[in-house]
């Protein structure tokens, strides 16, 4: 089984390639030989491999380097991206069947233009929850691949193939996307970094949406350099990884309400130990009234964005095709139906007022911090009825739904002793903070994780 904590950095690939230790054949050839092993998780982890054009890729990268025209560290690294990004030429499923009869995308998403410019080779387009609304990760379509710790459990979702690809060396790195948590949860579950920026910062054209208010494009990747490095090729900017951020005298705030309500006891211990750990290198960690976070369900009672912003984009699709939808999910886009023209503008009122409220607060500390996820990754056998998915759901998603929810910038670092079950460290900061949360999260990342 791979163990994500061990796996091989962008930046110690990079370095490999840069003396001539490896190439990128040699590493593409690898992740796809992973991809294709019929006793692992390949088959279920992505929904299309473009072998031939991922190999063309790699040796026309390896000659490139020959005549020292390297783009940047991501040079001839085996990257995937998510099934509802527009790759030219293919046609964009977003882990359905309902999209097949769809024309092939015209041009690359941006996101994906600007990999392939880093010099990136994308081996194929990973599984995930249908159309992007779950943070289970289940998949009735193309199966659900198996969590790396546990093979048995839900890699998380709705980024599930993403995590999974990395944490088994399918790809260095992933692309994923993160409306409620989408990025931040399979990453938890499967005990690897995963960063969902502000979301402004990177262009969503070419992409399914899921809720466009809400919707973010972030990296997947086994440490928070890595997740930096993709993060800048994202938004078109310089590849440069913030500088650590000192932990003495850093303030970070957890909230004493909703977001530390039922936690499983392995989530609350794994915690305690990382925040205990932090607080012996000097920083100072605060319980704080936030009941302002109270008001989030109360807000979102008739769907929040994503019912509406996803009924409003899927709704000649389901006219036409929407027996073949995962019936977990359809409902939930078909809630949008409810939802009035004054509701909606209500909603984007009391949201941006939340925003103002809890900035008052929380600009105070340097990050929020609590679990990921309340619980670790559920059997798949327990997420099989739709009341106990839609419970599991629900507990996945709540705490990393709020930072998009008040348009924050939050990662997910591995908080797990070897032998236990994954679970996440959340970081949020404001919204624009990205680099310095960067900062603070490569400082962090290997105090939080025990040996």
């Amino acid at each position: 089984m791979a163990n994500p904590t061990t796996n091989p950095t962008i930046g110690q690939l990079a370095a490999d390639l840069a003396a001539g230790r490896t190439t990128s054949r040699k590493l593409t050839e690898a992740a796809l030989a992973r991809i294709e092993d019929p006793a692992g998780e390949g088959r279920r982890t992505f929904v299309k491999v473009w072998r031939e054009a991922a190999l063309a890729s790699a040796d026309a990268s390896d000659m490139l380097r020959k005549v020292n025209v390297v783009p940047g560290p991501l040079a001839g690294i085996p990257v995937s991206i998510k099934n509802l990004c527009d790759v030219r030429g293919e046609t964009t499923l977003a882990g359905s069947r309902a999209l097949d009869d769809a024309p092939p995308a015209t041009e690359d998403a941006p996101v994906v233009a600007r990999l392939r410019a880093a010099g990136a080779v994308i081996v194929g387009s990973t599984n995930m929850s249908e159309f992007a609304f779950s943070g289970v990760g289940t998949n009735p379509h193309y199966g659900t691949p198996g969590n790396p710790a546990d093979r048995t459990r839900v890699p998380g979702g709705s980024s599930s193939g993403a995590a999974v690809s990395v944490g088994d060396q399918m790809a260095v790195a992933a692309l994923g996307t993160d409306t409620g948590g989408s990025v931040r949860i399979p990453a938890a579950c499967c005990g690897i970094v995963g960063f969902k920026p502000t979301a402004r910062r990177v262009p969503i054209d070419g992409v399914v949406p899921l809720a466009t208010s809400l919707d973010s494009i972030g990296p997947l990747a086994n440490t928070v350099e890595c997740c930096a490095m993709v993060d800048a090729v994202f938004a078109a900017e310089p590849i440069r990884v913030p500088q650590e951020v000192p932990l003495a005298g850093l303030r970070f705030a957890i909230p004493r309400q909703y977001m530390m309500d039922d936690l499983d006891p392995v989530v609350a211990r794994a915690f305690e130990r990382a925040c205990k750990a932090l607080e012996a290198k000097g920083v100072m960690i605060q319980r704080i009234e936030l009941k302002e976070l109270l008001e989030i369900p109360l807000i979102n009672a008739k769907g929040g964005f994503a019912a509406p912003e996803a009924y409003a984009w899927h709704e000649p699709v389901l006219a036409r095709r929407g027996k073949e939808y995962d019936p977990l999910i359809a409902p939930r886009i078909r809630r949008g139906v409810e939802m009035g023209s004054a509701d909606y503008i209500w909603l984007g009122q009391k949201r941006a007022d939340l925003q103002r409220r809890v900035s008052a607060i929380t600009q105070n500390f340097d990050a929020v911090i609590t679990p990921t996820c309340a619980i670790p990754a559920p059997k798949i056998a327990d997420v099989s009825t739709p009341d106990s998915f839609t419970k599991n759901n629900l507990l996945l998603l709540r705490n990393t739904a709020v930072g998009n929810f008040l348009d924050r910038c939050a990662i997910s670092l591995p908080c797990h002793a070897s032998g236990e079950l994954p679970v996440g460290f959340m970081m949020m900061a404001e919204a624009m903070a990205d680099k310095r949360l960067l900062g603070m999260a490569r400082s962090v990342a290997p105090i939080v994780r025990p040996n």
